[in-house]
């Protein structure tokens, strides 16, 4: 698959929870970090996403932002 997405650190899924519509993915790079993406629970079933998949992470953000109290 072509994608004009630079940032695609593969990784492989650690974590799955699924809630009614949306599920959070929690992946392992390989060098320890963790990247969580939050998907709809139907993705996650048509791309047959359990622990141990292996996956690309594609990253493409126009900003993030952290906060703390």
């Amino acid at each position: 698959m072509a994608s004009s997405i630079r940032d695609q650190p593969a990784g492989t899924v650690s974590a799955v929870r699924s809630g009614e519509v949306m599920a959070t993915v929690r992946t392992r790079l390989p060098g320890g970090q963790e990247i969580t993406a939050a998907i709809t629970r139907e993705a996650v079933e048509d791309l047959g996403i359990t622990d141990g998949t292996p996956v690309s992470v594609l990253v493409k953000s126009a900003e993030v932002a952290l906060t703390t109290s």
